[in-house]
């Protein structure tokens, strides 16, 4: 049995926008398959117990010599109810009047049966098409032009056959408009896998929700239980998190929970819990989950009674607790926070200081790809750095002639 958020429930709007307002749908065809589930939908219901459409209902007529029947001016084998009155009709004639009504028809059969129970796939693809604002006229008629989403680097464009059939096209948002042709074409969502492992420059994504998704393919067919299948490949457990925030059941796991049950060579990441101090955190936060880092949006903080001062990004899914990649720079951090402090003279000009800054800046925004070899402005630009290396390292590559004071690994 549908639960109350099922797409019959989802359905039964009767469409109280003023007619004149509401687009014209493309035409559907009924197939025999949606139908056909109408059928068993009916016969596994009580007579006189609708199923729900946008719009209208349809239900079972109760035999002749039953006297409760539920819709005693309407005798037939099924009753629908659209307006005022019920009409009773017989199968052939209950085809007839589901084909007239075919987009309310294909629309449920897509959400019931293709798609499903109620959870984070039907939630998603009802997302895509805002299929819980828009009635089925304006929703068919944008999807005929074709609904475009976003969803980290994704763009996802869905569409309607003339059978009603929802189809996507899932590729990188970079090559939006760019002809199915020209890119690799891909109809199995087990494919992501590959397609995730390694960026544009083929170094491995040890993160797969980094906005570094190389680009160059598509699934440009996919159904809708493939479509759901293909994005959860590639931004693994996105969807499932979204919906569980939708739903207010978010379970969010916080930094000090996550370091206390560390254990083996990451137990060493509790030593570094200054118990009232953590501006330590603050610093893993803003150089692991920025928005440049990661796509999802950052809801774990401190702990529950404290918040961390970084801001959690903009990302469309969150993120529930400190991830793998965290938790291991968070270990090297440790180790390296461990040291205790020297001081180091060097002599630097004003610019060179400037360029140590510019550096730094650099390679922390992954910008040194960006910068010409050229533009010698840049202090981050390859021959300026080379060229203070040249002047300021000794023989053995010590800044200033400096060497530096061991230290424990």
């Amino acid at each position: 049995m549908s639960d109350p958020t099922s797409a019959e429930a989802d359905a039964a709007d009767d469409g109280s926008e003023d007619a004149g307002s509401e687009p014209d749908a493309p035409e559907i065809d009924l197939p025999s398959e949606a139908f056909d589930a109408v059928l068993d939908a009916l016969a596994d219901r009580e007579p006189g117990e609708p199923v729900r459409f946008e719009g209208f209902s349809v239900a079972r007529g109760a035999d002749e010599d039953d006297e409760d029947a539920p819709v005693e001016d309407a005798p037939g084998e099924y009753v629908l109810a659209d307006g005022d009155r019920p009409v009773g009709l017989s199968e052939r004639e209950l085809h007839e009047a589901l084909s007239e009504r075919a987009a309310a028809v294909t629309d449920w059969y897509t959400f019931e049966r293709v798609v499903g129970e109620f959870g984070p796939r039907r939630a998603f693809l009802r997302w895509i098409e805002d299929a819980d604002g828009d009635t089925v006229a304006t929703r068919y008629a944008a999807l005929a032009e074709g609904i475009e989403r976003a969803w980290g680097e994704l763009k996802i464009t869905a569409t309607v056959t003339d059978r009603g059939e929802r189809r996507y096209d899932v590729r990188h948002a970079d090559d939006a408009g760019v002809p199915v042709d020209d890119l690799d074409a891909y109809d199995d969502p087990l494919n992501a896998r590959d397609l995730v492992t390694f960026d544009e420059q083929g170094r491995y994504r040890p993160l797969k929700t980094a906005p570094s998704l190389a680009g160059g393919w598509v699934f440009p067919d996919l159904g809708p239980r493939d479509l759901y299948e293909a994005v959860e490949t590639i931004y693994p457990a996105t969807v499932a998190n979204w919906h569980r925030e939708r739903e207010g059941e978010l379970d969010v796991t916080h930094w000090r929970e996550t370091m206390e049950r560390q254990s083996g060579i990451y137990g060493v990441v509790k030593t570094w819990d200054r118990g009232e101090g953590y501006e330590h955190v603050n610093w893993v936060a803003e150089a692991c989950c920025d928005d440049s880092q990661c796509l999802k949006r950052r809801e774990w903080q401190y702990d529950d009674e404290t918040d961390l001062d970084v801001d959690g990004g903009d990302g469309a899914f969150p993120c529930r607790e400190p991830c793998s990649v965290v938790v291991s720079a968070a270990r090297k951090w440790t180790r390296l926070e461990s040291e205790q402090p020297r001081t180091y003279e060097f002599d630097l000009t004003p610019s060179e200081k400037e360029q140590v800054e510019d550096i730094i800046d650099a390679v922390a925004d992954g910008r040194t790809d960006e910068i010409r070899e050229a533009d010698t402005k840049e202090g981050a630009n390859r021959y300026r750095a080379r060229f203070l290396r040249a002047k300021l390292f000794d023989d053995e590559g010590n800044l200033g002639g400096v060497p530096t004071e061991s230290a424990e690994e």
